[in-house]
C-alpha cells in the first residue's frame, strides 16, 4: 500500500510543479551568491580557451597527437585490408561489421583500441605534468591569483582545458574511422554499432582523464616539471610492465595442484581475476573489448551451473554496459579520487614563488 501511494506521488504532475517552484528560487540564490563572491561571468570560459590554445600550440602535444593520428591511420589500414577475410557470410560477426574497424588487425600492427590504451596515458601525462609548477616557477601563478578570481579557477581551468583537447581528439579519431569505413566499405554503421563506438570514445576520454588528473597532482606536489613528469611515467610503467610481472609471480605461488577440487580451482581463478583488476589499463582493456565485441558475454570465471542453459549470441548494448559496469565505475572512481587529491593539494599549497 505504501509503495502504491509513493508511486502515485511521483507520477502526480502537481508534485513535480511544487518541486520546481522550490528549486528555481534556490538555484537563483546560489547563482547570486556565486557572482557576488568576486567571480566575474565569462572569466572561466576565457581561461579555458586560453589554456586550450596553449595546448594546441605546444610542440609536445602536437607531436603526441600526430603519433596517435598516425597509429590510428595505420590500424585503420590494417583493419580494412583484412576485413574481408575476417568476416564470413552468415556469421555473428557479420551483424557487427563496422566494429571490426576498431578491433581487427592483420598482425603487423595492434588494433586501434590497443593503441589508445597504450598511448592515451602518455597524452594525459603530457598535458598535466607542468600545469602548475611551471607557472609557479615563472612567478605567473601569484600574479594570476592576485586578480579577483577564485583560487580553484586555476586548477579547474587546467583540467577542463586539457579534457576538452582530449575529447575533441578522440571524437575526431572515432569519426575519422567511421568516415573511412563509409567511404571504403560503402555501408553505414547500425544504430547499435554507432552507440557502441560513442560509448568506447567516452570510455577512452575517462581513461585518459585518469592519467591527466594524476599528472596534475604530481604537478602540484613537486616544484620541478621533470620530477612530476618522471613520477607520472613511473606510475604508468609500473602498471604496464612491472605489476603484471609481480602478479604472475604471486599467482604462480598460490596456484593449486592439478588434483585440487573444483571449488579450489574456481577460487583460484577468481583470485587471479580480481588481482588483475587493480590495473587501470586492464580495466580499460576489459571494458573496451566488451563494448566493441558484442559476442563477449562474461569477463570473470564461470561455473558449470552458470554456463548451463546459456545461449551463444551477441549481447545488446544495455547488457554489455551492465557487464562492464564494475570496470566503468572503477575508472570513474579513480579519476575522481585523483582530481580530488590534486584539488585539495592545490588549495592548500603556498603559491608564492621563491
Amino acid at each position: 500500500m505504501k509503495i502504491t501511494l509513493l508511486q502515485n506521488r511521483f507520477l502526480n504532475a502537481a508534485y513535480w510543479d511544487e518541486l520546481l517552484r522550490r528549486l528555481i528560487p534556490m538555484l537563483k540564490r546560489e547563482l547570486t551568491t556565486f557572482r557576488s563572491s568576486g567571480a566575474v561571468p565569462g572569466v572561466f570560459r576565457s581561461m579555458v580557451l586560453k589554456e586550450m590554445s596553449d595546448h594546441i600550440r605546444s610542440w609536445r602535444v602536437v607531436i603526441l597527437i600526430a603519433i596517435i593520428l598516425l597509429t590510428c591511420v595505420g590500424s585503420l589500414y590494417t583493419a580494412l585490408s583484412g576485413i574481408s577475410d575476417a568476416v564470413k557470410p552468415g556469421s555473428v560477426d557479420e551483424e557487427f561489421f563496422f566494429l571490426k574497424l576498431f578491433t581487427l588487425s592483420d598482425g603487423s600492427l595492434p588494433p586501434y583500441f590497443v593503441f589508445i590504451g597504450f598511448l592515451g596515458p602518455l597524452l594525459g601525462i603530457s598535458l598535466g605534468f607542468d600545469a602548475i609548477n611551471t607557472e609557479q616557477n615563472r612567478g605567473t601563478l601569484s600574479r594570476l591569483l592576485a586578480q579577483p578570481i577564485p583560487r580553484d579557477y586555476v586548477i579547474n581551468t587546467k583540467f577542463t582545458a586539457a579534457l576538452w583537447v582530449i575529447s575533441l581528439l578522440f571524437f575526431f579519431l572515432s569519426f575519422l574511422v567511421i568516415g573511412a569505413g563509409l567511404v571504403v566499405l560503402g555501408i553505414p554503421p547500425t544504430p547499435s554499432e554507432f552507440m557502441r563506438i560513442i560509448s568506447f570514445t567516452l570510455l577512452s576520454i575517462v581513461y585518459v582523464a585518469l592519467w591527466l588528473n594524476l599528472s596534475l597532482y604530481f604537478s602540484v606536489r613537486f616544484r620541478q616539471p621533470a620530477t612530476s613528469a618522471l613520477s607520472g611515467i613511473a606510475v604508468w610503467l609500473f602498471f604496464t610492465v612491472f605489476y603484471p610481472l609481480i602478479a604472475n609471480v604471486l599467482i604462480n605461488a598460490v596456484a593449486p595442484s592439478p588434483f585440487a577440487s573444483r571449488r579450489s580451482i574456481y577460487l583460484f581463478e577468481r583470485f587471479q581475476f580480481l588481482i588483475m583488476q587493480l590495473m587501470p589499463n586492464e580495466l580499460f582493456s576489459q571494458a573496451t573489448s566488451t563494448l566493441l565485441m558484442p559476442t563477449v558475454r562474461s569477463l570473470g570465471p564461470l561455473t558449470m551451473e552458470q554456463m548451463d542453459g546459456a545461449l551463444p549470441g551477441p549481447l545488446p548494448l544495455g547488457q554489455s554496459l551492465l557487464l562492464v559496469w564494475p570496470q566503468l565505475t572503477g575508472l570513474i572512481g579513480l579519476t575522481l579520487i585523483c582530481f580530488i587529491l590534486s584539488y585539495l593539494a592545490f588549495m592548500r599549497r603556498e603559491i608564492r614563488s621563491r
